[in-house]
């Protein structure tokens, strides 16, 4: 009796202290609770997002953290990459085909109208003059030889994905890419080396004067018939001169600053030394194709200058007389040589 008591005084003592705690929370559900009109417009997160431009408004790069040592990798995006992507992508293919085939048109042209120069023979045919000695030579096709090869893997970082790849197909391309840029790496050292020479041999006949404005204004004996006084090099193979030192200078610190990169700049100069070098090497197998075009199809007894070293000397005073005079004046008795006989090198 006494515990039934007990457990209705219990469940009473509930009750109430139920009904107590009901009547204070009423009041803060009722303040708490959410409005019963929905809002007007719906949240947009892409446009509450930062977004690419807002980012490069307040860095020229977006980057990231990293926990490596080397912070370029930092970077994520840079605009320069961009314009970088399609300059080479888009312009050079296009700048680099206008200059070469158009090149090998005007070449081509001028074969068929103006024909090959032939060697003008007269009693002095047969004999011959030393041109260039054997240094001189070496000196010519080490250089030329590099230079061949690395104008053809040059063109193939240009062209290659383009023309090539599609021939040979992806795996034999990309094993023929990996080994021209080993060649295109390593030959550009005798390629310098070469330049080098060229320009201390040389520079002593190449300076320009009063004897190649005349040589311009005649037409260097390529148009007409009439061949202009000329020293030991005339004022096309100065201008040839010039330009191999200038573009194989400018070639070679722009090769430099790629060969070791970050080393004097970041990777936006990088990028413009990549561009100046493709502009000036596409430029420079244009001028070449012409001067091996005069230096073989184009003239005949001009080969043999670079071949044995030896020229005709009844070619050698129609096209640089003033030379062949110097040379016989040193000489006293000549440099010139009967036929088959051998030169005393």
């Amino acid at each position: 009796m006494r515990r039934g008591r007990t457990l209705i005084r219990t469940f009473v003592a509930a009750a109430m202290l139920a009904g107590v705690a009901g009547a204070g929370a009423g009041p803060a559900l009722a303040q708490t609770a959410p409005p019963t009109t929905a809002p007007t417009t719906a949240p947009n997160p892409t446009a509450e997002s930062v977004n690419e431009d807002l980012l490069f408004k307040q860095a020229p790069t977006i980057g990231g953290r990293i926990s490596i040592p080397d912070q370029k990798a930092a970077n994520l995006i840079q605009p320069q990459g961009r314009e970088w992507r399609g300059f080479h992508e888009t312009w050079m293919p296009w700048i680099g085909a206008a200059a070469i085939l158009g090149m090998v048109v005007l070449l081509a042209l001028f074969y068929f109208t103006r024909g090959r120069i032939r060697l003008e023979h007269s009693e002095e045919s047969g004999r011959k003059i030393l041109r260039f000695n054997g240094f001189e030579r070496f000196t010519h096709w080490m250089t030329a030889t590099c230079f061949i090869i690395l104008a053809l893997s040059g063109l193939n970082y240009i062209f290659g994905k383009r023309l090539l790849m599609p021939v040979i197909g992806p795996d034999a391309f990309a094993t023929l890419s990996q080994w021209a840029k080993y060649a295109h790496v390593y030959l550009a050292w005798p390629f310098m080396l070469g330049i080098i020479f060229m320009f201390v041999v040389w520079l002593k006949d190449n300076i320009p004067n009063r004897i190649d404005v005349a040589w311009i204004k005649a037409g260097g004996g390529i148009i007409g018939d009439k061949h202009p006084h000329a020293e030991r090099f005339n004022a096309g193979q100065k201008v040839v001169f010039w330009m191999v030192a200038g573009f194989g200078a400018a070639m070679s610190v722009t090769g430099l600053v790629m060969l070791f990169p970050f080393a004097a700049t970041d990777i936006n100069g990088m990028q413009v030394m990549q561009g100046i070098h493709s502009l000036i090497g596409v430029a420079f197998i244009a001028a070449i194709l012409a001067h091996i075009y005069i230096g073989s199809l184009g003239m005949e007894g001009a080969y043999d200058a670079m071949g044995s070293g030896k020229v005709d000397l009844a070619w050698a005073r129609v096209h640089h007389d003033l030379w062949v005079e110097k040379e016989q004046a040193r000489t006293a008795s000549g440099p010139q040589l009967r036929a088959h006989q051998a030169p005393a090198e």
